[in-house]
């Protein structure tokens, strides 16, 4: 039966400009990443089942969203904006 469609970040907490890997499935086609409703620049892997992005300027404490062709994905657990 597979799995259905998720995102989950590598990490759980980061400053703003770190790094974050989110894995995840279906994300070929994604429109938008945000960190608690603010965007971010990303890239999706070839493969479809990861994102490489950044902890955006404005960001904070919430759930990671990926928006995409198939709908928003939502992240499994908070992601802790750090000072």
């Amino acid at each position: 039966m597979g799995l259905g469609p998720f995102v989950e970040t590598q990490t759980t907490f980061g400053k703003v400009g770190a790094a974050v890997e989110v894995l995840g499935t279906n994300l070929t086609g994604a429109t938008s990443v945000a960190f608690n409703g603010t965007a971010a620049v990303f890239n999706v892997a070839s493969s479809g089942s990861s994102i490489a992005t950044v902890v955006p300027t404005g960001a904070t404490t919430g759930f990671m969203t990926v928006t995409t062709p198939s709908g928003t994905l939502t992240s499994n657990r908070k992601f802790s904006v750090t000072p």
